[in-house]
């Protein structure tokens, strides 16, 4: 069995003013190709696809060239047709190349906006099926914020989708889509599929499944996997930072050539995420900066420190309203990560900054609205630290130390600290810091909350209604109408045709 391995995947804030470029996608180590593409990721997607296809020995696995996230990560917004067909023409060019190909594995994302292309997904498979033909099975993964709705499934036979938010389960849905790639291909598993968005839209920091009813939705879910053999349930939670036709909810379900089978799932788990709507977008406390950095400082005199300041709200990572809340309420003992200050980075690496320099600079702010204004910080270098995340590179991770024993890090580009490990990689100790201010929506649970690091956490936003808040109303969308969602107009829902 020869299977053919791409990767295509971007989680686009369209809002954002900076296009996503062919630029973006390319530095050291992407593009990729071969046994390299089948090496990254290890824990991820593509590492459970991999494992499992290779447990097969008569399956061979072709990695076609393919970008991985450009580095800007979730900070940058539509992507350029150019990037878009520059990539895929390569990969399309180097899928008609192959002689011949019973399997395709797309490792995808499902929140890809591209200018011109409504559904990037669907027309990314659209074309690889025009290549490979109806006898070849197309499998792939997705996150679950992806904005699908039954486009890709016409062209693809199987997708699996990650259910855990934090992100827990990427390698299990990488061996699914392994595992169900090869009975196709030998014919013990005849994927047959149903498709149903639901028109309900909500910000991505409600969507916590560690707790109900999200984490309800989701048992819902793995029951039936668990009760019908061959069933596999995708529930997309939706990206509303995507200005894109088919953002919102939506469900699939495969089974094994079972109509009625698939029909009867789907509408369970549809009709059980409408009834419970209005639990889902109402699951999570709120503060505001302020609020939260004064309960920040009450926690720490009650000894309930460690506190984390999640700011779910910032899409850029330029964004200054947490840092201006720490230093007007003189909060102590804080480290602040990250702001994003690429200009400033730039300017003082090629001055020759090093440890120990004075540091009085002006950072982050004004890339868009939502970003706020940029904030003056007079300090001292204390460390040049390589970046903890795959897309970074050298040392361009700058922490400052300001105030009294507070230290902010600025880094190129948005980033999400999700393990605290990733702050003591940067040269800092635990018990520097009583509060740790951070950007992250949901992602952070799984190393300050699930595993007990963090006594107190507090989710905090900006006052304002713009771009980031849990306010989508303040977005201008324009392909989309948001009177055709809950909980902004009164559609209807189930489809009429269910009965």
């Amino acid at each position: 069995m020869r299977i053919a391995v791409l990767q295509f995947a971007h989680e686009t804030v369209t809002f954002l003013p900076n296009d996503t470029t062919r630029e973006d996608f390319i530095y050291p180590g992407s593009p990729v190709s071969g046994e390299a593409l089948l090496a990254t990721d290890p824990k991820g997607y593509m590492g459970g696809f991999v494992q499992v296809a290779r447990e097969y020995a008569d399956v061979e696995l072709i990695g076609i060239t393919s970008p991985l996230w450009p580095r800007t990560g979730t900070g940058s917004g539509w992507i350029t047709r150019d990037a878009y067909e520059h990539f895929l023409g390569i990969m399309i060019a180097e899928l008609k190349a192959q002689q011949s190909l019973d399997g395709v594995y797309l490792a995808l994302h499902g929140a890809l906006a591209v200018r011109g292309v409504p559904r990037p997904e669907a027309d990314i498979a659209r074309r690889v099926r025009e290549v490979v033909g109806r006898q070849v099975f197309i499998s792939a993964t997705f996150d679950p914020h992806g904005n699908e709705d039954e486009a890709f499934l016409q062209q693809a036979d199987m997708a699996f989708t990650v259910k855990y938010f934090p992100h827990y389960d990427m390698h299990l849905q990488g061996e699914r889509a392994a595992r169900m790639l090869v009975r196709a291909i030998r014919g013990s598993f005849k994927p047959l599929h149903r498709t149903v968005r639901i028109p309900i839209i909500a910000p991505t920091v409600v969507m916590w499944t560690g707790a109900s009813p999200w984490s309800d939705l989701i048992q819902r879910a793995l029951i039936w996997e668990a009760r019908e053999p061959d069933v596999f349930v995708n529930v997309f939670f939706g990206f509303p930072w995507s200005d894109v036709p088919d953002a919102g909810m939506g469900l699939q379900v495969l089974t094994n050539n079972d109509p009625a089978l698939a029909d009867r799932v789907i509408r369970d788990m549809a009709e059980w995420t409408w009834r419970r709507r209005e639990a889902l977008l109402n699951t999570v406390k709120i503060h505001t900066m302020k609020q939260g950095v004064a309960l920040a400082r009450e926690a720490v005199t009650s000894g309930k420190a460690p506190v984390v300041l999640a700011d779910y709200s910032d899409r850029s990572g330029y964004a200054t309203w947490l840092l201006q809340a720490i230093i007007t309420d003189r909060l102590e003992r804080t480290l602040i990560a990250t702001i994003a200050s690429p200009d400033i980075i730039r300017s003082m690496l090629a001055a020759g900054a090093k440890p120990g320099d004075a540091f009085d600079a002006e950072i982050g702010g004004l890339f868009d609205e939502s970003a706020g204004e940029p904030v003056r910080i007079s300090g001292t270098i204390r460390y040049l630290s390589h970046a903890t995340t795959a897309r970074g590179t050298g040392n361009e991770w700058i922490c400052v130390g300001f105030g009294k024993g507070n230290v902010v890090v600025l880094s190129p580009y948005l980033v999400q600290i999700m393990e605290p490990s990733e702050l003591w990689q940067l040269g800092f100790k635990p018990d520097e810091f009583d509060v740790i201010a951070i950007k992250s929506r949901v992602h952070f649970r799984r190393g300050f909350d699930d595993s007990g690091f963090a006594p107190t956490l507090l989710l905090v936003e900006p006052p304002q209604p713009f771009m980031g808040t849990v306010h989508l109303q303040a977005l201008p969308y324009e392909h989309l109408t948001l009177m055709d969602y809950y909980p902004y107009g009164n559609p209807s829902f189930p489809p009429a045709d269910w009965g």
